[in-house]
């Protein structure tokens, strides 16, 4: 089981997908996030050990800008960054290989064909 923050980027039925699955996926708009700033939803990720679900690259910046070590980032790009289907489809399927990626804190990127990973601190 792994423990995720979704951005509002992406749509709460991704959330509830990963939570009938079997994860602990939460929603920014549960916790009342859905307008807050990046800073604060990857201030609350880090703080509950949550991996950050998201299409903004943003976070990718906040990572590197902060050299965090943590909160992990799951971004979707490309095509599969639009659908909600497609989405929970791609990160279900994928999800054994990410959850041993994130053993060590890091940044995936998923896109339809391809995943990239790197680890967390970004240094230069």
């Amino acid at each position: 089981m792994m423990r995720f923050l979704v951005d509002n980027a992406i749509s709460v039925l991704v959330a509830n997908g990963l939570k009938d699955a079997g994860h602990d996926a939460v929603h920014v708009r549960e916790y009342g996030l859905q307008t807050a700033t990046d800073d604060v939803i990857f201030d609350r990720a880090a703080s509950e050990g949550r991996v950050i679900i998201s299409a903004d690259t943003d976070f990718g910046t906040i990572l590197a800008l902060r050299k965090a070590a943590e909160p992990s980032l799951i971004l979707l790009r490309g095509e599969v960054d639009r659908h909600p289907g497609r989405q929970l489809t791609v990160l279900l399927a994928n999800l054994s290989v990410i959850e041993e990626a994130l053993q060590v804190p890091g940044i995936v990127v998923l896109e339809r064909r391809r995943m990239r990973y790197r680890p967390l601190p970004i240094t230069d």
